[in-house]
């Protein structure tokens, strides 16, 4: 959002003032002026100027990925409707689109993150049943994890196409200055299906070999 100010003034032909906040850790959505950096997570997103200082918003389960909305509610009111008036296109604006998506792939991760807890416990626990468990739970697990991270890549990917948005006159365009970019979080979302799903085989074989076990000669 660092270079939004200029895009906004070379669209509107006139200086820029009280777009951005001046107080780091004045509250979000509440017209304080937008910040540098916005973050957003599972359980909230934050907000920060100068790179590190910042506040984030309240902490709620299966948080929604509404970029539009939050930025929008930061701004002063002419600013939102300039805004409003200015990205009229895309999918980064879609709140609906973004929020029911990643509110859907919140849940699938948690599954996942459970169904990972329960496959390492079961699987310490010698019995038949338990490895059989201990095999479902990580394939279940690994399912979950696999469709939560590519729900929450699909969207980046497509909410980045604000990135390429330009304004000012034909022969002198300019960025509009918002940039989304994935955060390391997906990242280890991936990386956690990656182990879960190497784990199925040794499960499966620990199974069958503890089966074999008790087979009669």
């Amino acid at each position: 959002m660092t270079g939004y100010g200029q895009g906004l003034e070379a669209a509107l032909g006139d200086p820029i003032g009280g777009l951005y906040a001046k107080n780091a850790s004045a509250p979000l959505q509440a017209k304080e002026g937008i910040r540098d950096i916005y973050k957003f997570g599972l359980y909230s997103y934050c907000g920060y100027l100068n790179g590190s200082e910042g506040v984030c918003s309240n902490v709620s389960a299966a948080n929604r990925f509404q970029p539009f909305t939050v930025i929008t509610a930061d701004m002063l009111s002419n600013y939102t409707g300039l805004t409003t008036a200015l990205i009229t296109e895309g999918t980064f604006i879609d709140s609906t689109y973004l929020g029911n998506f990643t509110n859907a792939a919140y849940y699938l991760i948690l599954i996942g993150t459970i169904s990972a807890a329960l496959a390492f416990i079961t699987g310490f626990l010698k019995h038949t049943l338990l490895f059989l468990l201990s095999t479902v739970f990580a394939v279940i697990g690994a399912l979950a994890l696999l469709i939560g991270a590519t729900i929450w890549t699909v969207i980046i990917k497509k909410a980045e196409s604000i990135n390429n948005f330009v304004v000012g006159s034909a022969t002198q365009p300019v960025p509009l200055g918002i940039t989304v970019s994935t955060g390391d979080a997906l990242f280890l979302v991936w990386a956690s299906w990656a182990c879960l799903l190497v784990s199925i085989m040794p499960y499966m074989i620990r199974y069958s070999g503890f089966c074999a076990m008790f087979e009669p000669p």
